[in-house]
């Protein structure tokens, strides 16, 4: 499948879309909000930066204990629970004098509750399309999530000049009901992917399965840890340029989605496999020069330059599936995603203390170097025996894949 129209063709391709994106949205508009509430109140770059990324970081325990409902479980029940849970908790926090402890509870709760979303959506993904689909279709999941984070902190950065944060929280709480809405009326019902009770015990032995293999290992990592630290100096924008944030989020969405649409689309798919390390340090090297203190206009040419590096994580996805039977593959997208988003709120509680014993500025071109440092030590493991992060190295072996029911017994 090379084209989109034959992409959007696709039955249940397009509702599926929609639902993400009014969740995007949501999440968007809420996180900047909430970021601005919490530095108007605190005048602290570290809590502004926990408030935005604490669910993110909150999804690791997720992934340790529920991670198997992603494949144990109906996944339009388990999208449209997880929409208005996002809802409730939302307007929760708009609520007055709400206490910083509650603040953060919440977005703990909801962190634990969203440890499930990327895998559930990765997997209703992976059945929707072809094989052939799944790249095309994750490039242009990816450009939506860029364009509906670049309209949404746009927006969310003009309503924020009209309207108070506590009123901006309480409509992403309606964009997360709207979510919730267009997953039940737009998507099937469809069984679980694997048998078997979702538990604790199933959740750590997959787990432990997925990364029993080196290049799974060193996929997962690639994934993970140069994207979180970047994402961790992007918590700052809020401190490093209260007027702008806005505009730096939206500029390094226009970015994201320029990256995921050459990958998806214009990259032939023999030379993508050798683009995740350019990519990783495309992503990191513009942050290097904030130390300098730039101003809103070139900050944003590096925002954006910056941000076509997050097409990296296209190409290690489709590493990682290559080496995922389909019935784990919710799960191995869990816990990318799980991974992936707890790195970041590492990331951004790293670069939030890092701001308030330098300055954001400064916390920004550390991350970035810290960055650097990761990607290029892992392209070195990459190259020894065993690695292979060019090409398809092991998938699990016969033992491994009999179906989860007796690969993992219920006790």
């Amino acid at each position: 499948m090379r084209s989109y129209r034959s992409l959007f063709r696709t039955p249940e391709f397009t509702p599926f879309l929609l639902s993400f994106a009014a969740f995007a949205a949501a999440q968007t508009i809420g996180g900047l909000a909430l970021g601005t509430l919490v530095f108007r109140a605190t005048g602290s770059p570290f809590l502004s930066a926990l408030s935005m990324f604490a669910p993110q970081l909150a999804q690791l325990l997720g992934a340790t204990f529920l991670l198997s409902g992603a494949d144990r479980l109906p996944p339009r029940a388990v999208l449209c629970v997880l929409a208005l849970a996002f809802a409730a908790g939302t307007a929760v926090l708009a609520l007055p004098g709400l206490p910083l402890w509650a603040v953060f509870v919440v977005l703990l709760l909801q962190g634990l509750v969203a440890s499930l979303g990327g895998g559930v959506r990765g997997g209703l993904l992976n059945e929707i399309l072809p094989k052939d689909g799944y790249v095309l279709g994750r490039s242009v999941f990816n450009m939506l999530w860029g364009l509906t984070q670049m309209a949404g902190f746009a927006m969310g950065g003009a309503l924020l000049l009209l309207l108070s944060p506590r009123t901006c929280l309480l409509l992403a709480a309606a964009l997360y009901v709207l979510s919730a809405l267009a997953t039940r009326l737009g998507l099937t019902a469809r069984p679980p992917r694997s048998a078997g009770r979702p538990s604790v015990s199933a959740t750590w032995r997959t787990n432990a399965l997925l990364w029993s293999s080196r290049s799974r290992r060193l996929t997962y990592l690639g994934l993970w840890v140069p994207n979180g630290l970047v994402v961790g100096g992007d918590s700052l924008y809020v401190s490093y340029a209260p007027e702008a944030a806005g505009m730096l989020y939206a500029f390094g969405a226009l970015g994201m989605f320029v990256g995921d649409l050459a990958v998806g689309r214009l990259i032939p798919p023999a030379l993508r496999p050798r683009l995740a390390t350019p990519l990783r340090l495309l992503l990191a090297v513009p942050y290097l020069f904030f130390v300098l203190r730039p101003g809103a206009a070139l900050s944003a040419v590096a925002v954006t330059v910056a941000s076509v590096g997050f097409a990296a994580s296209l190409v290690l996805q489709e590493r990682l599936m290559s080496l995922t039977p389909d019935d784990l593959a919710g799960q191995a997208l869990g816990l990318h995603a799980t991974g992936m988003a707890a790195c970041q709120g590492i990331g951004a509680a790293l670069a939030g203390a890092l701001a308030q014993l330098t300055s954001p500025a400064t916390a920004v071109s550390l991350m970035a170097a810290a960055s650097v440092t990761v990607t290029l030590t892992l392209a070195a493991m990459g190259r020894r025996p065993g690695g292979h992060l060019g090409g398809h190295e092991e998938r699990l072996s016969p033992a491994e894949r009999p179906r989860s029911s007796q690969v993992y017994p219920e006790r």
